[in-house]
Protein backbone atom coordinates (compact mmCIF):
# COMPACT_ATOMS: atom_id res chain seq x y z
CA UNK A 1 0.00 0.00 0.00
CA UNK A 2 1.59 3.41 -1.02
CA UNK A 3 2.08 5.81 1.72
CA UNK A 4 1.19 9.73 1.15
CA UNK A 5 0.85 12.59 3.36
CA UNK A 6 -1.18 15.27 3.16
CA UNK A 7 -0.80 18.91 3.33
CA UNK A 8 -3.09 20.10 5.63
CA UNK A 9 -4.17 23.61 6.70
CA UNK A 10 -7.34 22.51 8.09
CA UNK A 11 -9.25 23.88 5.62
CA UNK A 12 -12.00 21.83 3.23
CA UNK A 13 -9.80 21.39 0.57
CA UNK A 14 -6.90 19.61 2.25
CA UNK A 15 -9.24 18.00 4.34
CA UNK A 16 -11.15 16.31 1.45
CA UNK A 17 -8.28 15.41 -0.35
CA UNK A 18 -7.19 13.24 2.39
CA UNK A 19 -10.37 11.73 2.86
CA UNK A 20 -10.56 11.14 -1.11
CA UNK A 21 -6.88 9.38 -1.13
CA UNK A 22 -8.28 7.36 2.11
CA UNK A 23 -11.14 5.80 -0.01
CA UNK A 24 -8.81 5.17 -3.20
CA UNK A 25 -6.44 2.73 -0.73
CA UNK A 26 -4.01 4.87 0.41
CA UNK A 27 -2.33 5.21 3.66
CA UNK A 28 -2.80 8.63 4.51
CA UNK A 29 -1.07 11.03 7.43
CA UNK A 30 -1.96 14.88 7.59
CA UNK A 31 1.27 17.01 8.06
CA UNK A 32 0.52 20.95 8.78
CA UNK A 33 3.85 22.82 8.35
CA UNK A 34 4.07 26.16 10.73
CA UNK A 35 4.93 28.79 8.65
CA UNK A 36 4.73 32.21 10.59
CA UNK A 37 3.92 33.97 13.74
CA UNK A 38 4.67 33.50 17.22
CA UNK A 39 2.90 30.36 18.47
CA UNK A 40 4.55 27.78 16.45
CA UNK A 41 2.96 24.24 17.31
CA UNK A 42 0.22 25.72 18.89
CA UNK A 43 -1.19 27.77 16.17
CA UNK A 44 -4.74 27.78 15.10
CA UNK A 45 -4.02 26.03 11.60
CA UNK A 46 -2.41 22.77 13.38
CA UNK A 47 -5.04 22.73 15.88
CA UNK A 48 -7.48 22.71 13.16
CA UNK A 49 -6.02 19.88 11.10
CA UNK A 50 -5.30 17.56 14.08
CA UNK A 51 -8.86 17.79 14.56
CA UNK A 52 -9.57 16.84 10.57
CA UNK A 53 -6.88 14.23 11.49
CA UNK A 54 -8.44 12.63 14.36
CA UNK A 55 -11.80 12.62 12.66
CA UNK A 56 -10.46 10.76 9.34
CA UNK A 57 -8.10 8.94 12.01
CA UNK A 58 -4.86 9.47 10.22
CA UNK A 59 -1.62 10.51 12.17
CA UNK A 60 -0.67 13.85 12.03
CA UNK A 61 2.72 15.13 11.56
CA UNK A 62 4.14 18.94 12.31
CA UNK A 63 6.67 21.08 11.11
CA UNK A 64 7.93 24.14 11.91
CA UNK A 65 9.62 25.94 8.77
CA UNK A 66 9.53 29.89 10.17
CA UNK A 67 12.96 29.93 9.69
CA UNK A 68 12.53 28.76 5.88
CA UNK A 69 9.44 30.53 5.21
CA UNK A 70 10.90 33.94 6.77
CA UNK A 71 14.33 33.59 4.53
CA UNK A 72 12.79 32.36 0.77
CA UNK A 73 8.92 33.96 0.89
CA UNK A 74 8.72 36.70 3.51
CA UNK A 75 12.32 38.63 3.25
CA UNK A 76 12.58 38.06 -0.39
CA UNK A 77 8.65 39.49 -1.41
CA UNK A 78 10.21 42.34 0.89
CA UNK A 79 13.48 42.99 -1.20
CA UNK A 80 11.31 42.10 -4.60
CA UNK A 81 8.77 45.23 -4.08
CA UNK A 82 11.93 47.38 -2.95
CA UNK A 83 13.89 46.50 -6.38
CA UNK A 84 9.93 47.77 -7.50
CA UNK A 85 9.18 44.22 -8.98
CA UNK A 86 5.66 43.02 -8.15
CA UNK A 87 6.47 39.60 -6.56
CA UNK A 88 3.46 36.21 -5.82
CA UNK A 89 4.85 35.10 -2.40
CA UNK A 90 2.10 31.75 -2.82
CA UNK A 91 4.94 30.98 -6.13
CA UNK A 92 8.32 30.99 -4.02
CA UNK A 93 5.95 29.20 -1.31
CA UNK A 94 5.23 26.58 -3.12
CA UNK A 95 8.40 26.62 -4.34
CA UNK A 96 10.34 25.62 -1.30
CA UNK A 97 7.92 25.07 1.41
CA UNK A 98 5.03 22.90 -0.02
CA UNK A 99 6.64 21.18 -2.67
CA UNK A 100 10.75 21.61 -1.34
CA UNK A 101 10.89 21.47 2.56
CA UNK A 102 7.36 19.32 2.91
CA UNK A 103 8.80 17.25 0.43
CA UNK A 104 12.04 16.61 1.65
CA UNK A 105 10.54 15.29 5.59
CA UNK A 106 7.83 13.51 3.45
CA UNK A 107 10.87 11.26 2.04
CA UNK A 108 13.31 10.94 4.86
CA UNK A 109 9.60 9.47 6.68
CA UNK A 110 8.93 6.88 4.01
CA UNK A 111 6.09 8.18 2.28
CA UNK A 112 5.78 7.24 -2.03
CA UNK A 113 3.61 10.85 -2.62
CA UNK A 114 2.89 13.98 -0.88
CA UNK A 115 -0.26 15.53 -1.80
CA UNK A 116 -2.41 19.03 -1.46
CA UNK A 117 -5.66 20.31 -1.78
CA UNK A 118 -4.68 22.05 -5.14
CA UNK A 119 -7.44 22.54 -8.03
CA UNK A 120 -5.32 20.79 -10.19
CA UNK A 121 -4.51 17.16 -11.28
CA UNK A 122 -1.27 15.23 -12.09
CA UNK A 123 -1.35 12.72 -14.62
CA UNK A 124 1.28 10.36 -16.29
CA UNK A 125 1.35 10.55 -19.93
CA UNK A 126 2.36 7.17 -22.51
CA UNK A 127 5.80 8.43 -22.46
CA UNK A 128 6.12 8.30 -18.91
CA UNK A 129 6.23 12.42 -18.14
CA UNK A 130 4.12 13.43 -15.21
CA UNK A 131 2.21 16.71 -16.39
CA UNK A 132 0.52 19.05 -14.64
CA UNK A 133 -3.26 19.68 -15.64
CA UNK A 134 -5.83 22.42 -15.26
CA UNK A 135 -9.00 21.62 -13.19
CA UNK A 136 -12.59 20.84 -14.31
CA UNK A 137 -13.63 23.65 -12.48
CA UNK A 138 -11.50 26.59 -14.15
CA UNK A 139 -12.79 29.46 -11.86
CA UNK A 140 -10.86 27.37 -9.00
CA UNK A 141 -7.79 26.51 -11.03
CA UNK A 142 -4.44 27.09 -8.91
CA UNK A 143 -2.29 25.92 -11.49
CA UNK A 144 -0.74 29.34 -12.42
CA UNK A 145 1.40 28.76 -8.93
CA UNK A 146 2.74 25.74 -9.63
CA UNK A 147 5.00 26.10 -12.55
CA UNK A 148 8.19 25.68 -10.74
CA UNK A 149 7.72 22.14 -10.04
CA UNK A 150 9.98 19.21 -11.54
CA UNK A 151 9.42 15.98 -13.28
CA UNK A 152 11.03 14.57 -10.37
CA UNK A 153 8.82 16.65 -7.75
CA UNK A 154 5.69 15.52 -10.25
CA UNK A 155 6.60 12.11 -9.64
CA UNK A 156 6.14 12.32 -5.93
CA UNK A 157 2.90 14.21 -6.17
CA UNK A 158 -1.05 13.91 -6.20
CA UNK A 159 -3.82 16.52 -6.50
CA UNK A 160 -6.85 13.92 -6.13
CA UNK A 161 -9.33 17.58 -6.64
CA UNK A 162 -8.98 17.82 -10.03
CA UNK A 163 -12.04 16.77 -11.35
CA UNK A 164 -14.18 18.38 -8.51
CA UNK A 165 -15.87 21.38 -8.05
CA UNK A 166 -15.65 23.52 -4.76
CA UNK A 167 -19.59 22.94 -4.22
CA UNK A 168 -19.05 19.28 -4.58
CA UNK A 169 -15.63 19.61 -2.25
CA UNK A 170 -17.69 21.13 0.40
CA UNK A 171 -20.37 18.47 0.30
CA UNK A 172 -18.22 15.79 0.65
CA UNK A 173 -17.04 17.61 3.80
CA UNK A 174 -20.40 17.43 5.25
CA UNK A 175 -21.42 13.94 4.48
CA UNK A 176 -18.41 12.88 6.35
CA UNK A 177 -19.09 15.57 9.04
CA UNK A 178 -15.66 17.15 9.28
CA UNK A 179 -15.81 19.68 11.14
CA UNK A 180 -14.07 22.41 8.30
CA UNK A 181 -17.14 21.81 6.51
CA UNK A 182 -18.01 25.63 6.51
CA UNK A 183 -14.49 26.97 6.78
CA UNK A 184 -13.57 29.82 4.99
CA UNK A 185 -11.50 30.35 1.98
CA UNK A 186 -8.21 31.39 2.83
CA UNK A 187 -6.30 34.59 2.52
CA UNK A 188 -4.65 35.38 -0.95
CA UNK A 189 -1.53 36.01 0.83
CA UNK A 190 -1.40 34.34 4.58
CA UNK A 191 0.71 36.83 6.26
CA UNK A 192 -0.56 40.22 5.15
CA UNK A 193 -4.05 39.28 6.13
CA UNK A 194 -5.64 42.91 5.57
CA UNK A 195 -3.98 43.15 1.87
CA UNK A 196 -2.12 46.08 2.85
CA UNK A 197 1.48 45.57 1.16
CA UNK A 198 2.40 48.77 1.99
CA UNK A 199 2.09 49.20 5.46
CA UNK A 200 2.89 45.12 5.89
CA UNK A 201 6.30 46.24 4.33
CA UNK A 202 6.47 49.58 6.38
CA UNK A 203 6.08 47.34 9.59
CA UNK A 204 8.49 44.83 8.47
CA UNK A 205 11.20 47.09 7.49
CA UNK A 206 10.76 49.51 10.39
CA UNK A 207 10.38 52.52 9.12
CA UNK A 208 7.72 54.81 6.68
CA UNK A 209 8.78 54.73 2.93
CA UNK A 210 10.87 57.99 1.52
CA UNK A 211 8.00 60.01 -0.66
CA UNK A 212 8.85 60.03 -3.86
CA UNK A 213 7.27 61.72 -7.14
CA UNK A 214 4.38 61.26 -10.01
CA UNK A 215 5.99 61.85 -13.70
CA UNK A 216 3.71 61.82 -16.64
CA UNK A 217 5.05 59.92 -19.81
CA UNK A 218 7.06 62.79 -20.98
CA UNK A 219 9.27 62.80 -17.36
CA UNK A 220 7.44 66.09 -16.11
CA UNK A 221 6.70 65.87 -12.81
CA UNK A 222 2.88 66.00 -11.50
CA UNK A 223 3.10 65.83 -7.55
CA UNK A 224 4.34 63.62 -4.32
CA UNK A 225 3.40 59.96 -4.15
CA UNK A 226 3.93 57.70 -1.08
CA UNK A 227 7.26 55.95 -2.01
CA UNK A 228 7.00 53.38 -5.22
CA UNK A 229 6.22 50.04 -2.99
CA UNK A 230 2.68 51.83 -2.57
CA UNK A 231 1.84 50.79 -6.32
CA UNK A 232 1.33 48.20 -8.47
CA UNK A 233 1.43 48.45 -12.94
CA UNK A 234 -1.90 48.47 -13.65
CA UNK A 235 -3.28 50.44 -10.71
CA UNK A 236 -5.81 53.38 -11.14
CA UNK A 237 -7.44 53.46 -7.54
CA UNK A 238 -5.99 55.07 -4.74
CA UNK A 239 -3.58 57.01 -6.28
CA UNK A 240 -4.30 60.50 -4.18
CA UNK A 241 -3.89 62.68 -7.27
CA UNK A 242 -6.48 64.38 -9.45
CA UNK A 243 -5.72 64.96 -13.64
CA UNK A 244 -9.12 65.28 -14.94
CA UNK A 245 -9.41 61.90 -16.15
CA UNK A 246 -8.54 57.94 -14.94
CA UNK A 247 -4.88 57.67 -14.95
CA UNK A 248 -3.02 54.59 -14.42
CA UNK A 249 0.63 53.26 -12.87
CA UNK A 250 2.79 52.62 -16.18
CA UNK A 251 5.79 52.04 -14.55
CA UNK A 252 7.67 52.29 -11.60
CA UNK A 253 11.65 53.55 -10.73
CA UNK A 254 13.11 52.35 -7.44
CA UNK A 255 16.25 54.49 -8.10
CA UNK A 256 14.16 57.80 -8.38
CA UNK A 257 11.20 57.04 -6.29
CA UNK A 258 9.00 57.66 -9.55
CA UNK A 259 5.85 56.29 -10.95
CA UNK A 260 4.95 57.18 -13.98
CA UNK A 261 1.04 58.02 -14.68
CA UNK A 262 -0.71 57.33 -18.14
CA UNK A 263 -3.30 56.22 -19.85
CA UNK A 264 -4.76 53.04 -20.01
CA UNK A 265 -3.72 52.49 -23.52
CA UNK A 266 0.23 52.66 -22.49
CA UNK A 267 -0.23 49.17 -20.44
CA UNK A 268 -0.49 47.32 -23.27
CA UNK A 269 2.46 44.85 -24.52
CA UNK A 270 2.77 42.21 -27.28
CA UNK A 271 6.12 41.12 -26.28
CA UNK A 272 7.62 40.05 -23.09
CA UNK A 273 10.59 38.77 -21.53
CA UNK A 274 10.82 36.09 -18.89
CA UNK A 275 13.72 35.30 -17.07
CA UNK A 276 14.46 32.39 -14.78
CA UNK A 277 12.56 29.91 -17.16
CA UNK A 278 11.72 26.40 -15.94
CA UNK A 279 10.13 23.81 -18.46
CA UNK A 280 8.29 20.52 -16.28
CA UNK A 281 6.62 19.01 -19.28
CA UNK A 282 6.46 18.84 -23.00
CA UNK A 283 8.85 20.83 -24.87
CA UNK A 284 12.64 21.94 -25.01
CA UNK A 285 13.39 25.63 -23.58
CA UNK A 286 16.18 26.00 -26.22
CA UNK A 287 13.82 25.87 -28.89
CA UNK A 288 11.14 28.33 -30.41
CA UNK A 289 7.15 26.48 -29.94
CA UNK A 290 3.79 27.86 -29.73
CA UNK A 291 1.90 27.90 -26.73
CA UNK A 292 -0.96 29.77 -24.76
CA UNK A 293 0.56 31.83 -21.64
CA UNK A 294 -1.37 34.15 -18.94
CA UNK A 295 0.59 36.55 -16.97
CA UNK A 296 -1.61 36.96 -13.46
CA UNK A 297 -3.53 34.47 -11.62
CA UNK A 298 -6.93 35.68 -12.80
CA UNK A 299 -6.33 36.52 -16.28
CA UNK A 300 -7.41 33.82 -19.22
CA UNK A 301 -4.39 32.80 -21.48
CA UNK A 302 -3.46 34.45 -24.66
CA UNK A 303 -1.88 32.99 -27.95
CA UNK A 304 2.08 33.80 -27.99
CA UNK A 305 5.19 32.25 -29.30
CA UNK A 306 8.12 31.12 -27.19
CA UNK A 307 11.47 32.54 -28.29
CA UNK A 308 14.53 31.35 -26.30
CA UNK A 309 16.92 34.22 -25.40
CA UNK A 310 19.88 32.68 -23.71
CA UNK A 311 20.62 32.43 -19.80
CA UNK A 312 17.70 31.22 -19.01
CA UNK A 313 15.35 33.97 -20.60
CA UNK A 314 12.94 33.84 -22.97
CA UNK A 315 10.89 36.53 -25.20
CA UNK A 316 7.31 35.80 -25.50
CA UNK A 317 5.39 37.56 -28.66
CA UNK A 318 1.57 37.40 -28.03
CA UNK A 319 -1.15 38.28 -30.48
CA UNK A 320 -3.01 40.24 -28.90
CA UNK A 321 -2.14 43.07 -27.02
CA UNK A 322 -1.57 42.05 -23.24
CA UNK A 323 -2.40 44.78 -20.00
CA UNK A 324 -0.20 45.22 -17.82
CA UNK A 325 2.56 43.13 -17.22
CA UNK A 326 4.25 43.80 -14.26
CA UNK A 327 7.58 42.56 -13.50
CA UNK A 328 7.71 40.10 -10.73
CA UNK A 329 5.08 38.38 -11.64
CA UNK A 330 5.01 34.98 -13.34
CA UNK A 331 3.96 34.10 -16.82
CA UNK A 332 2.80 30.22 -17.19
CA UNK A 333 2.65 28.36 -20.55
CA UNK A 334 -0.31 25.78 -21.30
CA UNK A 335 -1.11 23.97 -24.10
CA UNK A 336 -4.63 23.17 -24.07
CA UNK A 337 -5.04 22.56 -19.98
CA UNK A 338 -1.59 20.61 -20.19
CA UNK A 339 1.21 22.95 -18.20
CA UNK A 340 4.51 23.68 -20.39
CA UNK A 341 6.22 25.64 -17.14
CA UNK A 342 6.49 29.64 -16.66
CA UNK A 343 8.97 32.32 -15.90
CA UNK A 344 9.22 35.37 -14.09
CA UNK A 345 8.43 38.55 -16.32
CA UNK A 346 11.28 40.81 -15.90
CA UNK A 347 10.17 43.65 -18.75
Amino acid sequence: MKKVLVAMSGGVDSSVAAALLIKEGYEVSGGTFIHFGENGKNSDEAQNAKKVCDCLGIKHYVFDVRALFKEKVIDSFALEYDKGLTPNPCIECNKYIKFGAFLDEALKLGFDFIATGHYSSVKTESDGQRVLLRPSDLKKDQTYVLWQLSQEQLSHILMPLGDYEKEAVRKIAEDLNLPCAASKESQDICFVPDKDYGAFLEKYNGKPFEKGIYLDLNGKCLSENKGHQHYTIGQRKGLGIALGKPQFVISKDPLSNSVVLGDEEHLFKTKVIIKDVNIMWGRDKTQEFNCTAKLRYSAKDSACKYYPLGENKALLEFSEPQRAPSPGQSAVLYEGNKVIGGGKIEI
